[in-house]
């Protein structure tokens, strides 16, 4: 039962950091939930501390990963075309990964600029919101992704610090 909790753990820590960049999941809690699986495995020691101060700040990512977009937005003139392009360029670059990890930074801001174009007229303005449109976009995604990575080096170093309960027939 430990290796299927450890398992499904690795999975949900794995989905955790691909969710950093897909608007669809949320990076950080999966990730969180990932910790959640090693900590019921009766290999590792309950940490409740620990549980509970990243569920925390995995509830604020989230919270910080709307506000931060929305806050560049406006900062910089833009509009929920802005956002919305945005979101549709990043799902363009995963649904064709032409370009690879430059296509994730390259779509979103084109999607961005398109959104402010057929919003507003002057394309100055339109360019300047879209990049406000694009920095919160980045700013948010690499918040999200930090954390996953950071639960996921927990998650490593809890398995590896009690591999030998976790791992016993390896002994």
């Amino acid at each position: 039962m430990d290796i299927l909790l450890l398992l499904i753990g690795l999975a949900c820590m794995l989905v955790g950091i691909l969710g950093s960049f897909l608007p669809v999941l949320p990076g950080p809690p999966i990730s969180w939930l990932g910790l959640l699986f090693l900590f019921l495995t009766r290999g590792v020691p309950n940490d409740w501390w620990l549980l509970g101060i990243t569920a925390v700040v995995a509830v604020v990512v989230v919270a910080l990963d709307y506000w931060i977009p929305a806050l560049g937005t406006r900062k910089f003139g833009g509009s929920r075309a802005g956002m919305l392009g945005t979101i549709i360029g990043l799902l363009v670059a995963i649904v064709f990964p032409v370009l690879g990890l430059v296509g994730v930074i390259i779509w979103p801001f084109i999607g961005a600029l398109a959104g402010e174009i057929i919003n507003k007229s002057d394309r100055k303005t339109a360019l300047k919101a879209a990049f406000g449109s694009f920095l919160g976009f980045l700013t948010g995604t690499f918040l999200k992704f930090m954390v996953s990575i950071v639960y996921f080096g927990i998650f490593i170093l809890k398995v590896w610090d009690h591999k030998a309960t976790l791992f016993p027939y390896f002994e």
